[in-house]
């Protein structure tokens, strides 16, 4: 019987130098913070998360696009509010449309950019290599009926990975990044995912055996999923390392998700054939 073909990939998942947040940028949509510590502006953030959760959900998802074509991108989105519930937050609402795309690489077959609704403080407090978001207080009109942003092109190594990433710069869930990229047991079973939990997870092989054990057999054994799974994970990781997030908890979270998909790809293999794929 013959042997299934090796798949070659990277033992870690390597991390960029460190980069501050550049003050500039944050100056530029926000003159007040200037001098004021980046810590400070990120704990307030966190404060706000209920009131651009408020802000985003209030728009009118069939007016929000979720694809737009790269070559016929417009310059804002006007999309209607809706409030037909009650809340006692008030919402703030996003100051951009990023249009996210992998560019214009003439190999690359697909037409849309992925259409997603930001709010630019978020990103650039915590993102040290994002490109410039233009802002003027003036360009973003609201009003009780509708919302007037801007469409902003970025461009990113892998658009799928990238609402993995901003829901986590808006809530800080590492278990929501973990869910993400593997299979781990039902959302009723809660982790309790701190930075402290994943660094125990990560020192301890028995448990970083037992969830990969766990996440191969959520795949049936099937070495193409697990490769596919694989793949999700690099496909987040790349964008971490392009937009500059230097958040250890972060990063300490995408290793764990490596060691669970690695470790799951050599269970399966040598349940499959006693080979070993990744030492």
């Amino acid at each position: 019987m013959s042997q299934a073909p090796t798949i070659q990939l990277p033992r870690s998942l390597a991390r960029p130098d460190y980069t501050e947040v550049s003050k500039a940028a944050l100056q530029s949509i926000a003159p007040e913070l200037a001098d004021v510590p980046l810590g400070y502006i990120r704990w307030s953030l966190r404060l706000q998360q209920a009131q651009m959760t408020e802000g985003l959900n209030a728009l009118v998802p069939s007016h929000t696009p979720n694809y737009l074509p790269k070559t016929h991108l417009p310059s804002h989105l006007t999309i209607p509010l809706h409030h037909s519930y009650p809340s006692s937050v008030a919402p703030a609402y996003p100051t951009h449309a990023l249009a996210v795309s992998s560019g214009f690489d003439p190999t690359n077959s697909e037409p849309y950019a992925l259409i997603i609704p930001i709010h630019s403080l978020v990103l650039i407090a915590h993102c040290a290599r994002l490109p410039t978001l233009p802002f003027d207080g003036s360009v973003c009109h609201e009003s009780p009926s509708r919302v007037r942003i801007p469409v902003i092109t970025i461009v990113l190594p892998s658009p799928r990975g990238f609402p993995i990433l901003l829901k986590f710069l808006y809530t800080h869930s590492l278990e929501s990044v973990l869910r993400s990229l593997v299979s781990l047991p039902s959302a009723q079973q809660s982790l309790g995912l701190s930075h402290e939990t994943v660094l125990q997870i990560m020192n301890s092989p028995s448990t970083l055996r037992q969830l990969a054990q766990d996440h191969c057999e959520r795949s049936n054994y099937n070495m193409q999923m697990l490769t596919t799974q694989a793949a999700h994970v690099k496909d987040f990781w790349p964008d971490v390392v392009a937009l500059g997030v230097n958040d250890m908890a972060l990063w300490d979270t995408l290793d764990l998700a490596w060691e669970v998909v690695l470790g799951a790809m050599n269970i399966c293999a040598w349940t499959v054939d006693g080979s070993m794929m990744i030492p």
